[in-house]
């Protein structure tokens, strides 16, 4: 759990240097600031995304658990936490940039392969390297959202801790499952996500990015399916 903590710390650094220029900037100013995370989130989520080798997977994950997401209204979720979160303890921060800076940072924080692989080694082997390493580019990353979008990126931290860690625990017995064509596929998704994420920030849509996160589930399930009907096969029944 060590590597945990230390990540969700550089979040909050990073968040906590980031929110110097966030306090300081003007609105004409802050522009910039949204566009540079923008960008930055495309690179990131394309290079993700280009992992990906099952198209078809990836466009029904995408779309079936969009669907799935809206029926279940996971992003409206998020929000309502994110203001409960900002009632709480950031009482004077905008609340339209709180939810949506904690629900931006904590998908982008999430969904990489780095936080699964780097989970798994931390819980199996004593491992921390990964995970020190995505601390880093989280911290690096947390100054640049924070500054576009305040305090609710450092809240992030939050899940991080709890998904990452859970992730740690749980990793004696989730590891055996995880192959290296799934987590191709899991990055491919999440880079997916993390396009939306670039969009949204350069205003170029309002994608509700968080009601797609079933298709990270459906990935899973797709590419296990898969994998068991090789077995069949390959065994004749």
């Amino acid at each position: 759990m060590i590597a945990t903590v230390v990540n969700a710390l550089a979040v909050i650094a990073g968040s906590l240097l980031g929110l110097l220029l966030h306090g300081r900037i003007k609105d004409s100013f802050k522009t910039v600031v949204y566009t540079g995370a923008g960008i930055t989130s495309l690179v990131i989520g394309i290079q993700m995304a280009m992992s990906s080798q099952k198209i078809v997977f990836l466009a029904l994950s995408l779309i079936l658990g969009g669907l799935l997401g809206t029926w279940w209204k996971i992003e409206d979720g998020i929000l309502s936490l994110g203001e409960t979160l900002k009632r709480l303890f950031a009482r004077g921060d905008g609340g339209k940039d709180f939810a949506f800076g904690f629900l931006n940072a904590s998908v982008l924080f999430c969904v990489g392969a780095m936080a699964l692989v780097g989970s798994f080694r931390a819980g199996t082997e004593g491992n921390y390297d990964l995970i020190f390493t995505k601390s880093v580019m989280d911290g690096f990353m947390s100054v640049v959202f924070s500054a576009a979008m305040g305090i609710g990126v450092a809240f992030s931290a939050l899940s991080v801790l709890v998904y990452q860690g859970l992730l740690t625990l749980a990793s004696g017995w989730l590891k055996p499952l995880v192959s290296a064509e799934l987590l191709r596929e899991l990055t491919g998704a999440g880079g997916a996500l993390v396009i939306m994420i670039g969009i949204n920030l350069l205003g170029l849509a309002k994608l509700k990015t968080a009601n797609f996160l079933p298709a990270l589930l459906l990935i899973v399930l797709f590419v296990a399916g898969e994998g068991l009907a090789a077995s069949r096969h390959w065994l004749g029944m």
